[in-house]
């Protein structure tokens, strides 16, 4: 197994900066998950690592070992693509096998090798199948299974799962953790999807606009989002950002005046010269609590019942002060209705005008009704 460091790596094609400097360090044995939107530079940055795209700038090392210029085979590492690309005419032990037979390895070797990595992803009753007699979920097992045969010292992922139905992505995540404790490898996985990250990864790399936003446990990043990119890209549903002005400062926190005209306490700490800037509040779902007296209120426009939880959408579709509330699976509720909440200032968040966080008094709760 073997460390991963990034250092000032870019990517740039033609005027077009894709990855700004970007500097990593992944631990041995670690999985890292880089999240966000499509077109953010995520799967470019994997592409870096892998060999795939060569860096404008800045350097890639595996294991200590300097392999910014090294051929992909040569850097101990191996890809899993968000196409499964096996050979439709070989059977799943040959396209398992591939690899190794590309190397010269000896036949027994590669039968041992096989054996082996089918039986850890099982796979081991489907070796004389073809791909085309396989389900979504075992084509890409078989992907997975051709990339660890090679016993590569980093595992990368590529969106692996985007092609499979919602059941499958459940139970390949269980494979992913699982085979992550089974293998103790470094492992680097791509999505959009931000409940893979939070699920599978122990940390989280949020990228933006070509930029890292922020690195850190799940939970961490879910709780202290160190910018605006990085609150809209963690959370389902996303959190409620609505822009409001400043309005006093304390101790205890800035107090500010959304544009629909709530007065609201927040945690954040706010310089008192700050006071009459624009800002954005953040509001997680969960964190609105049903109170007659709350700042926040507006009719239910869409009601969405989830087993154990519903989403109250308040206000008019499209409006800029529409808010989502989480509620109770049982509670029932009429569309149209108008429902006030408030929130305790500890799980406010405030984002300056350039998207950054303002610093909270006492770290936010996240309950769970």
């Amino acid at each position: 197994m073997a460390t991963v460091e990034l250092t000032g790596l870019t990517k740039r094609f033609g005027d077009a900066t894709v990855v700004r400097p970007a500097t990593l360090t992944i631990a041995d044995g670690e999985f890292v998950v880089l999240v966000g939107p499509s077109g953010c530079g995520k799967s470019t940055l994997l592409r870096m690592i892998a060999g795939l795209e060569v860096p404008s700038d800045g350097t890639v090392a595996i294991g200590g070992r300097d392999v910014t210029q090294a051929p992909p085979a040569n850097r101990g590492v191996a890809m899993v693509f968000q196409s499964y690309a096996l050979y439709p005419h070989l059977s799943v032990a040959d396209n398992i096998a591939f690899p190794l037979k590309v190397a010269r390895l000896p036949k027994t070797e590669i039968a041992e090798r096989v054996a082996e990595a089918a039986a850890m992803l099982d796979l081991t009753d489907l070796l004389a199948r073809k791909p085309r007699a396989l389900s979504g979920g075992q084509r890409q097992r078989v992907s997975i299974a051709r990339a660890i045969v090679r016993r590569p010292q980093v595992l990368l992922l590529d969106e692996p799962l985007s092609n499979l139905d919602t059941g499958l992505r459940a139970r390949m995540r269980h494979e992913f953790a699982r085979l992550h404790q089974q293998l103790g490898m470094t492992m680097i996985y791509v999505t959009h999807d931000q409940l893979e990250a939070m699920t599978l990864a122990n940390r989280i790399v949020v990228m933006h606009g070509g930029r890292i936003e922020q690195v850190g446990a799940p939970l961490d990043v879910y709780r202290r989002p160190a910018s605006l990119a990085v609150a809209a890209a963690i959370g389902s549903p996303g959190m409620n950002l609505l822009p409001a002005t400043i309005v006093g400062g304390g101790a205890d926190g800035a107090t500010v005046r959304t544009n629909e005209g709530a007065v609201v306490q927040t945690a954040a700490q706010v310089p008192d010269a700050l006071i009459g800037t624009a800002v954005t509040l953040g509001v997680r779902p969960e964190h609105l609590v049903p109170d007659p007296t709350g700042p926040f209120a507006g009719a239910i426009e869409l009601f969405e019942r989830l087993g154990p939880l519903s989403f109250a959408h308040l206000g008019r579709q499209g409006a800029a002060g529409t808010i989502v509330a989480q509620l109770p699976g049982d509670r029932g509720v009429t569309l149209g209705e108008v429902l006030p909440f408030a929130v305790p200032p500890a799980d406010t968040h405030l984002f300056a005008p350039d998207g950054r966080a303002y610093p909270l008094t006492p770290p936010p709760s996240s309950p769970v009704r």
